[in-house]
């Protein structure tokens, strides 16, 4: 029903306005007393072998939902609801910002793909805590910093510490994200001379306002030379930093069948054009940190065989964003329900230890 909903109509409606539609939806099923458990109940990983343990946590299947479709924490407990094991919020930055002018969003439906220049359009970080403060138990949730645009390069980390004293108490992990292409000069902070600095900044305001200690990781990007995610390996095993989410949307082109005038439009790609790049990725990652360390693969996550390849890479956990948007509301569902039939034909009593295998 949903790929007939998507070919006759959504399809060729601008993909901002469904997105926003889609989030109105969802904040109707929030504010239903009862509807987000139900539907947790009914559309969740129910299988126990699925269960991962990690960052100190337990989460209920490996799949989540990546960062970039609730960014403001309006409708993450009901996104949970539909068969996610964890959903992340985000980016947020410290100061409220409009983003780039639209339109910003655009599908590639050849190549089940999507490009986005939104330039971390949201609330900012105050009006995201006041939504997360009455936070209900349910959805392990994830929080992803970046930097505002506005905000010069070298005060970027005054202003991701403004952010993680702000939200850092209501994540159950938090993600540095330097790796989106729409917001000038960011990437530039994955270097490591300007990266240590910063993440060293974060871990200690984030301790600083929080009882405990929050697991925190960072985001890369798939265009990195192979040199320096060995060398971001090595930072994030130096400082003790929880894992790394790899990777976010990529400024490659290459190989696409869609419109070129589509193709062309500035931004990240994100979808299955990612999946052999993000693979590689994190192969590497996993060679250079020997499962020292949480990594979460994203990028080009379409079907419950490209989550258990994943996890057998060495991923013990995944996200996905653009394969719900080409899968519909039950893609998580389905993915999950995929990854304990094949859990069940393999030699590995639970998804824990397939992790790397």
């Amino acid at each position: 029903m949903y790929r007939l909903l998507y070919s006759l109509v959504l399809r060729h409606l601008p993909a901002e306005d469904v997105h926003r539609a889609s989030m109105a939806g969802l904040r109707v099923i929030s504010m239903i007393p009862g509807l987000t458990g139900l539907l947790r109940r009914l559309l969740g990983p129910r299988d126990p072998a699925l269960s991962v343990k990690a960052l100190g946590l337990e989460f209920p299947g490996p799949l989540g939902l990546a960062a970039g479709f609730d960014k403001d924490a309006k409708a993450y407990d009901a996104l949970g609801g539909f068969g996610f094991g964890f959903v992340e919020i985000g980016t947020v930055t410290a100061r409220a910002q409009p983003g780039n002018p639209r339109p910003r969003l655009f599908r590639l439906v050849p190549d089940r793909a999507i490009v986005n220049r939104m330039g971390f359009n949201n609330h900012g970080s105050a009006a995201a805590a006041v939504r997360l403060r009455n936070r209900r138990p349910g959805t392990l949730l994830g929080v992803n910093i970046g930097k505002t645009k506005v905000v010069p390069e070298d005060e970027a980390i005054g202003d991701y510490v403004e952010s993680t004293e702000r939200l850092a108490g209501y994540a159950d992990y938090l993600v540095v994200n330097v790796s989106s292409p729409n917001t000038p000069g960011l990437r530039d902070l994955q270097s490591v001379e300007r990266l240590r600095p910063l993440l060293g900044a974060v871990r200690e305001a984030a301790d600083r306002v929080t009882g405990r200690r929050v697991p925190l990781l960072v985001k890369i990007a798939p265009d990195l030379a192979d040199r320096d995610i060995d060398a971001v390996a090595g930072l994030a095993l130096e400082l003790g930093l929880d894992g790394i989410i790899a990777t976010n949307t990529t400024l490659g082109r290459e190989g696409l069948a869609s419109d070129p005038a589509l193709v062309s439009e500035a931004g990240g790609l994100s979808g299955a054009p990612l999946k052999e790049r993000s693979l590689e990725v994190l192969r590497r990652l996993r060679s250079r940190t020997e499962g020292r360390l949480v990594l979460i693969s994203v990028g080009g996550i379409e079907n419950g065989f490209d989550a258990w390849e994943r996890i057998r890479a060495g991923a013990t956990l995944v996200q996905g964003y653009t394969g719900m948007i080409y899968g519909g509301p039950l893609w998580a569902y389905r993915i999950h329900r995929d990854l304990s039939r094949r859990l069940s034909s393999s030699s590995f009593a639970t998804l824990q230890d397939a992790i790397g295998r």
